[in-house]
């Protein structure tokens, strides 16, 4: 019965040792050069007008407690907003503060789980900033503001 147990045991222990040596893979090596490091964030947060005439801006979550970008400005007039989770496990959400911009802006985005992404359309008019939040991350600063400008 001992002998078996401590084939277990080792057995167990090999495995624990592979397991530990493949997660050591997984991380990050932020000063490698090469290889893939991660979703591009090329043109997020760069303001596009499409050709309905409504400002689109793409912003992104990951498996962290930021927005990227955390700011972005609009003109005043419609806007659609696409969030993507490029996150492996983090649900996200994205919510503008009541009470806390210019103008209450009533569109929000729920529940944005790992891979999923999602687009919003509203209008905005006021100028000024308008703070977002996730809320299922606030208490770990996932904010960032929508800035809308004077206007021309």
């Amino acid at each position: 019965m001992r002998t078996r147990a401590r084939r277990g045991t080792a057995a167990l222990c090999v495995a624990a040792g592979i397991a530990a040596g493949v997660l050591a893979g997984c991380g990050s090596d932020e000063g490698s050069s090469g290889g893939a490091s991660g979703p591009s964030t090329e043109g997020l947060g760069t303001v596009t007008v499409a050709e309905d005439g409504v400002q689109e801006v793409t912003l992104q979550t990951q498996d962290d407690y930021v927005f990227t970008p955390d700011t972005f400005t609009v003109a005043p007039g419609k806007v659609r907003l696409t969030v993507v989770n490029v996150a492996d496990e983090m649900t996200h959400n994205l919510k503008f503060d009541d009470g806390e911009g210019p103008e209450p802006i009533g569109a929000g985005i729920d529940f944005l789980a790992p891979g999923q992404e999602m687009t919003i359309d509203f209008e905005v008019s006021a100028p000024g900033d308008h703070p977002f939040t996730c809320t299922f991350h606030a208490q770990l600063n996932q904010v960032g503001t929508m800035t809308v400008s004077q206007g021309s």
